[in-house]
């Protein structure tokens, strides 16, 4: 349950597998909603990365900011595995805070696209060994 002051560590994208963004806020809302109508000068609205693909909320800030500096020290594909293994479709997570969705995106027709590829006939995942 979000409230109005609960630290958060987030991911914005640009598109599935483009730009990530990661940061640390205590008012996911109000911040998302800075990123997505690019309030902000920086680099989400210099590189479009707009899309809220995955959040956590933790305790205290201290520890949310921890875990931003732990995951910005990622390997981009360890930053790939955690939010498909949240959100494998890469869906807008702000659409569930209650933000309209974003206007339709090469996200989406780069999901479409790798998913087609990415499934046999019978419509299981033919990549192995992922985390």
């Amino acid at each position: 349950m979000l409230t109005d002051r609960q630290p958060c560590v987030y991911i914005l994208a640009s598109r599935r597998h483009g730009t990530l963004y990661i940061g640390v806020t205590s008012n996911l809302l109000t911040r998302l909603y800075q990123h997505r109508d690019g309030v902000i000068d920086g680099f989400t609205k210099r590189h479009g990365v707009h899309r809220l693909v995955y959040f956590e909320m933790i305790e205290r800030m201290e520890a949310a900011i921890a875990r931003e500096k732990q995951l910005k020290a990622w390997r981009h594909d360890w930053k790939i595995a955690l939010i498909e293994r949240e959100n494998p479709f890469w869906e807008d997570r702000g659409i569930v805070l209650g933000f309209i969705p974003l206007a339709s995106s090469r996200m989406d027709a780069d999901f479409r696209q790798h998913d087609s590829a990415a499934h046999d006939e019978t419509g299981h995942n033919e990549i192995v060994g992922q985390p």
